[in-house]
């Protein structure tokens, strides 16, 4: 009797697994390869991605005359000879604060290098093999230089800069091709291509922030949020600057945390438009406490160099908004490793994808940071074990912010093109469906 209940019962589940096969909700093949043994040589592990190379981002660069970027730089560079690595005029470090928005020469050079080196975008000539398309218009220099006041007469110049741009790029095959989609185009400054900006909304663009773009013009979704570039000197563990100038120190002491004698320290204009009016109230809230040093201040040679040895020798470095959400004084409290203090409700912050700013940074809001005795009471209770992290954090990350030439591995200049590399697939996704639209895009 025993024996056929057995039976009964090995029937059912072989019935049941059976048919669990067959349906698809048991899948018996990790069982069998279990028993096949693989063939001499193969290994068994997983691929192990972090030793492959990914390949760069191929990048078309117009070979635009000269008046649109480097005569900026130097009036007397003729358009006979191509700009090449050996003619390329070094960044004048004269500039004073035209270097935060230096950007486009940055990215320029980095195309130009031909050395050695592991790199996020090489330069390619033949532009059916290009993933992107440069344009190096130094939008912002030619802001800077030709009518900075906006009523100038020189404001002309810059007008028709872009305006001559313009009937370069829309002549151009690639440009038609794409509607100037995976063409990548800076304007880190403010008002920089302000007569022209929506003519180049489909583009991607390298920007400081969104505080002069409508939605339909700039998001994060295909442009690319850049820092500024620094203008105080970087301050290594080793006593070396790097950066602006000369300058020396050593952030190697043995207790960082005490030797930064001031604990909030700002310095810089405190007329500012827009969200940047906060900074005449945080005027009025923190000025007379002896801990923290409030001064206004305009970006001369002498003051940048006040403000390196201040960032330095303070524990938290404030950045208030300034005429648009972001301000260079961020990065040159990072590079000063100075723990920002970041008051904007506003703001978008570079390489944030892959970059987590709060184990670095303290954010407030606008709210918070009028509230009286707010920041203060909070800075001053900071624990000292959470500040030391947040430094050690700090100094790691620095060399994300650094522009240089020849580019480094994952210095800014990089980290940059890394994140143009990540729009492509957005950009060829818009490319393909407009081709093959009958009607305009009816799901927007």
């Amino acid at each position: 009797m025993y024996g056929k209940t057995i039976c009964i019962i090995v029937f059912f589940v072989f019935l049941i697994a059976s048919y669990s096969i067959y349906m698809g909700t048991v899948d018996p093949s990790p069982y069998f390869t279990q028993l096949q043994s693989l063939p001499r040589g193969i290994s068994s592990s997983p691929c192990n991605s972090s030793t492959i190379s990914p390949q760069p981002l191929r990048v078309f660069m117009y070979d635009l005359p000269r008046k649109f970027n480097i005569a900026m730089m130097d009036p007397h560079i003729s358009d006979v000879e191509p700009i090449t690595a050996k003619n390329l005029p070094p960044w004048p470090q004269t500039s004073g604060i035209k270097r935060q928005h230096s950007v486009e020469y940055w990215l320029m050079a980095s195309l130009l290098h031909n050395g050695e080196g592991e790199r996020e975008a090489v330069r390619v000539f033949d532009p059916e093999s290009a993933d992107a398309f440069y344009v190096p218009f130094f939008s912002s220099l030619s802001f800077n230089t030709h009518g900075k006041n906006m009523t100038d007469p020189d404001t002309e110049f810059d007008r028709l800069l872009q305006v001559d741009l313009m009937e370069y790029l829309e002549n151009s095959n690639y440009w038609q091709r794409s509607g100037g989609r995976d063409h990548v185009i800076p304007m880190t400054h403010p008002n920089a291509f302000r007569f022209l900006r929506q003519q180049v909304n489909a583009s991607i663009l390298i920007v400081a922030d969104f505080g002069r773009y409508p939605k339909e013009m700039a998001r994060l979704d295909k442009d690319v949020v850049s820092p500024y570039v620094h203008v105080v000197e970087s301050f290594r563990e080793d006593g070396v600057s790097v950066g602006v100038g000369d300058g020396d120190g050593d952030d190697s002491t043995p207790d960082p945390f005490e030797a930064r004698s001031t604990l909030l320290y700002f310095r810089g204009n405190t007329v500012r438009k827009a969200e940047g009016r906060i900074r005449l109230k945080l005027e009025k809230l923190l000025a007379g406490n002896s801990d923290v040093h409030y001064e206004k201040s305009v970006a001369t040679t002498q003051n940048i160099k006040v403000s390196t040895e201040g960032m330095r020798s303070s524990k938290f470095c404030l950045h208030p908004a300034g005429d648009t959400p972001s301000s260079c004084r961020l990065f040159d409290a990072i590079v000063s490793h100075c723990i920002p203090v970041i008051i904007s409700d506003k703001i978008e912050l570079p390489f944030e994808d892959e970059i987590d700013y709060s184990e670095f940074s303290v954010f407030y809001s606008v709210k918070e940071a009028l509230e009286p005795g707010f920041i203060l009471d909070n800075l001053r209770q900071f624990p000292k074990e959470k500040w030391l992290k947040m430094w050690a954090n700090l100094k790691n990350v620095s060399h994300h912010f650094e522009f240089q030439y020849p580019p480094k591995r994952e210095d800014a200049v990089n980290m940059l093109w890394r994140q143009v590399k990540h729009k492509i697939p957005n950009v060829k996704l818009a490319v393909h469906r407009n081709r093959r639209l009958k009607v305009p895009d009816w799901w927007l």
